[in-house]
């Protein structure tokens, strides 16, 4: 049966589910001594460099489809997609190896004493903010991309833009919310 007909709720729904929790388990699990032969400390960057190019081609999406280009419309969101797969991927191997990084802790042992939390001052609630809301919506928006993109295949244009609204400016705060919490927690890496 071919993906226009099939019903793939379950299986999105099973894989909705399974990303959050897999990466809610890793901040619980002991960090293995492995050396990959690289420091993964480069790989916030690397993530930061992923959500910042998903953001733009997620205005490119946009750009095109308001232009009647739905070829190109197509195709950006497939890399998006490509993109967000990669980074979901390379976010599950940083932190199921590298010890958690803290907002504020200049001398990087795991703890804020009072002196590094009165350094960090104020930004420390703004970076929670940014941090709280960017986590909340990163689990949020993947059954909407499965969903929406799902509509799309389906050739279920209507049901496809409705959601498409709802999707996008969720997905767009992601990526960049991703890239602005890899700027202020960049000195404590």
């Amino acid at each position: 049966m071919e993906l226009k007909h099939k019903n793939l709720n379950l299986p999105i729904t099973i894989v909705s589910i399974a990303i959050p929790a897999l990466v809610a388990v890793l901040f619980y699990l002991p960090r293995p001594n492995l050396h990959l032969g690289f420091d993964v400390h480069i790989l916030p960057l690397f993530h930061a460099v992923l959500n910042g190019s998903t953001a733009v081609l997620l205005l490119a999406s946009l750009y095109f489809i308001k232009n009647g280009q739905v070829r190109a419309h197509k195709t950006t969101n497939l890399v998006a997609i490509s993109l967000s797969v990669v980074f979901l991927l390379s976010y599950v191997t940083y932190h199921a190896l590298a010890p958690e990084t803290r907002y504020g802790d200049l001398n990087h042992d795991g703890v804020l004493d009072a002196t590094e939390k009165a350094a960090a001052g104020a930004m420390r609630f703004v970076y929670y903010f940014i941090l709280v809301t960017h986590i909340t919506l990163a689990g949020i928006i993947v059954p909407l991309v499965l969903f929406t993109t799902l509509r799309a295949f389906q050739d279920n244009f209507a049901g496809h833009r409705k959601l498409a609204r709802i999707t996008w400016p969720i997905w767009f705060y992601v990526a960049v919310t991703g890239v602005v919490v890899y700027v202020l927690l960049s000195p404590y890496y």
